[in-house]
């Protein structure tokens, strides 16, 4: 099913209408659909270079709203939404014992979220169901995944199709290298 899903998602990429199509896949990852905007940008950037920011852009902006309708679904739909579909992901115990202390970590939990491949939606709805505050949630939403989309855009526009693969096979482990060393340093900082 995934595989046929993928399939569709890359087909829009090549349609007349592939922007409008960006905006619908980034909304709905952010809060219920499993494959990530990234499969349809690499292409449409791929095939037109100089609209890599706007399609950087409308997936930042799509996401970040989709984003608000995961909050939505984990504040006001959890039990009769939110809990089938963490369970549908496999996330379902991992949210019950994280879900005490998530407040406290919750910005930092959006930003490694945004930037990595872990599951967005499952972020999204987990702030909206421990209560995370509205502002941090929207802030740190913008930055990570504006982070996420535009670097994509800025190699696929300097370096184009050559360096395809290597997005698709690495700049998720990039990414989370990259939080990791962040928020090393960040606990570094504090402790010494």
């Amino acid at each position: 099913m995934i595989r046929k899903i993928y399939a569709w998602v890359i087909s829009l990429a090549e349609s007349r209408h592939a922007l409008w199509a960006l905006a619908f896949i980034a909304f709905i990852e952010s809060s219920v659909f499993p494959i990530p905007p990234d499969v349809l940008m690499i292409p449409m950037i791929i095939a037109r270079p100089s609209r890599a920011w706007l399609i950087a852009g409308v997936a930042l902006v799509a996401s970040v709203l989709g984003g608000l309708l995961g909050y939505y679904i984990g504040y006001g739909l959890f039990e009769s939404v939110g809990r089938p579909m963490l369970e549908f992901y496999g996330k379902d115990a991992y949210f019950d014992t994280f879900r005490e202390r998530y407040n406290d970590w919750g910005a930092w939990a959006v930003l490694v979220a945004g930037v990595t491949p872990f599951p967005y939606k499952v972020i999204t709805i987990l702030s909206g169901s421990t209560g995370l505050n509205l502002g941090v949630f929207i802030v740190a939403s913008i930055v990570a995944r504006g982070l996420r989309f535009f670097v994509l855009a800025a190699l696929l526009w300097k370096f184009g199709a050559p360096i395809r693969d290597f997005i698709e096979r690495r700049l998720g482990i990039l990414f989370t290298l990259f939080v990791v060393i962040l928020l090393g340093a960040f606990v570094l900082v504090k402790y010494l």
